[in-house]
């Protein structure tokens, strides 16, 4: 990467070439305040907030060479007007002032006209405390008003498809969802109708906003315009904790941030990586945090159906995989973390048996689906829980029970019906199920260990460029339960008959950096939150990793 030197406020910045003021400012340390610019999508310049002064070294017409003053400094020829932010791409030499008599009034300006049909209803708008507006105004707002007229008065709850909501009147026409739908999700379906201060947002006739990214123009809306219905009311923002999470819709691992309030979830967000998924995520990864207080949760230990204390589960299960060795069997898929695959690992090791290893496969949307619908598949790959691809099917699992080599059956969060196995396969195993949610499975099981959900624990996951990942907590799990993590541990003390002892993610990396080859130089506490590509990785040319870059619709790529 080239970098090129200019001046801001007076001060030399090096930044990166081809990037425009706003972000050289940023990385200056300067804001320039604006609204229609985003940096993953294209420049209009509507709202004229970013206005700045700028000059260039001014040059000898006949020689070129750079004018100097008296004190031997170039001679800067100022612009006579000021110009947009957003629109002017850094130079070498370059002089930039984001502060100055002119743009100030330039900027109250600006904001004065935003303001002069805006509602005054932030103590109900849901954007209040994540609006630019709200603090902008503060910088270069007047206070009061100088408009008299009658405001204009647009249309209010105005449903622009299953999970958008628009309220016009707060619209600035920064036009950012507009050209989110055109460039990123390839579906133009929103634009402006009417003129001047009449300006309506709508969207085309015969159409709505109903693509798997909707919810994205939500993030993106610098005001209270457009709202989710799901979380639209709810809760307040700045009551919300947010914690860093990993979606895991599929293999991408879209990172987004887990908003929760009193151990309950209100929503979810796309957290920026530029080298994953930028700043979006789909609208259908956003409700994977109902399934937290879905009816079907487990929440108590179970023995033939009935609740049974903790210990006496453990004990239990650690029975049946004492007394049959050589006849175990194990189903797993890519929903585990790293973590609680290595254990398994660990686990097998003790008590063999064959890991079978479920894929989860369907059609992926060339954005922010693959088509391998779990987190995690790599992970077991690098920490070698298994060697191969998994199959999508468990026709291998259903010859060993029917030829008598599997007596007791160990599941992971996986419904074996659904997977190929029939009933009859189910009543000749004894089935320890650990996981979840209730399933056909679970109700069968002899041993139910109830499992935390992602949003409940800690851990990693290695996605489909085989980067390292790692989530957090966001709320407790029900009364009870322990991570999954702690499940296996206490399975392996029963098994060995040592005293259980839980360990942290970390101390299980320490263990993880020392076993396994290929994550020697991944070490968690260090791990950055845009994750840490494992190189040497001898799993690059698998089937169905669908490339090193999020390919969009419209040619761009996440890393770029």
């Amino acid at each position: 990467m080239r970098y090129i030197t200019l001046h801001i406020d007076e001060q030399p910045v090096q930044v990166p070439e081809g990037i425009n003021v706003i972000e050289a400012a940023a990385l200056a340390g300067k804001e320039i305040p604006h609204y229609c610019y985003h940096p993953k999508l294209s420049v209009v310049g509507n709202c004229r907030m970013c206005l700045i002064e700028m000059g260039m070294p001014l040059k000898d017409r006949a020689t070129g060479a750079v004018v100097l003053d008296e004190k031997g400094a170039p001679r800067i020829n100022w612009a006579p007007k000021p110009v947009i932010g957003c629109g002017t791409q850094a130079a070498s030499g370059m002089h930039i002032k984001t502060q100055s008599p002119l743009i100030e009034d330039c900027r109250k300006g600006v904001m004065e006209f935003l303001l002069l049909n805006h509602p005054l209803d932030c103590p109900i708008c849901d954007q209040a405390g994540e609006c630019s507006l709200q603090e902008f105004a503060t910088d270069y707002g007047r206070g009061y008003s100088r408009f008299i007229e009658s405001k204009n008065v647009k249309p209010k709850r105005t449903r622009l498809g299953p999970r958008i909501i628009l309220d016009d009147e707060r619209c600035i026409l920064c036009s950012r969802c507009i050209r989110f739908c055109q460039e990123i999700v390839d579906d133009d379906v929103l634009g402006f109708i009417d003129r001047g201060s009449y300006t309506t947002l709508t969207f085309f006739p015969g159409r709505q906003l109903e693509n798997n990214y909707s919810l994205n123009t939500v993030d993106i809306c610098p005001v209270g315009a457009l709202t989710s219905s799901d979380s639209r009311f709810k809760m307040r923002v700045w009551f919300l904790k947010p914690s860093k999470s990993i979606c895991t819709e599929s293999s991408v691992g879209t990172n987004t941030w887990v908003y929760s309030r009193e151990d309950k979830i209100y929503r979810i967000t796309p957290r920026r990586n530029d080298a994953v998924n930028d700043t979006w995520m789909s609208d259908s990864g956003r409700q994977r945090y109902q399934a937290v207080e879905a009816d079907m949760r487990l929440k108590t230990f179970r023995v033939d159906g009935v609740a049974v204390p903790a210990e006496k589960a453990f004990e239990i299960a650690g029975g049946y995989l004492k007394q049959s060795a050589g006849e175990i069997a194990y189903v797993d898929n890519g929903h585990s973390s790293v973590e609680e695959q290595f254990l398994l690992k660990k686990l097998v090791q003790a008590c063999p048996g064959p890991v079978h290893f479920v894929a989860h496969l369907e059609a992926g949307d060339a954005l922010l689906i693959s088509t391998d619908r779990t987190p995690n598949v790599r992970g077991a790959l690098a920490v070698e829980l298994i060697q191969t691809l998994p199959r999508v099917d468990l026709s291998a699992l259903a010859s060993q029970i029917e030829e008598g080599q599997v007596q007791t059956l160990v599941v992971f969060n996986e419904e074996l019906l659904m997977a190929g196995l029939a009933r009859e396969h189910l009543d000749q195993v004894t089935l320890l199920y650990i996981g979840t949610h209730e399933n056909e499975t679970s109700q069968q099981a002899k041993v139910v260990l109830p499992g935390l959900t992602v949003f409940e624990k800690s851990g990693t996951f290695v996605n489909q460029q085989f980067r390292v990942q790692k989530f957090e907590p966001a709320i407790s799990g029900p009364p009870g339960l322990f991570p999954d993590s702690d499940l296996l541990l206490q399975l392996l003390a029963c098994v060995q008959e040592t005293t259980f002892t839980s360990l942290s993610v970390t101390a299980i990396w320490d263990q993880i950096v020392a076993q396994i080859p290929l994550l020697t130089k991944v070490h968690y506490d260090t791990l950055p939150d845009e994750g840490q590509c494992v190189s040497g990785s001898a799993f690059s040319d698998l089937p169905f990793c669908e490339g090193k870059t999020l390919h969009y619709k419209n040619g761009a790529t996440a890393a770029s």
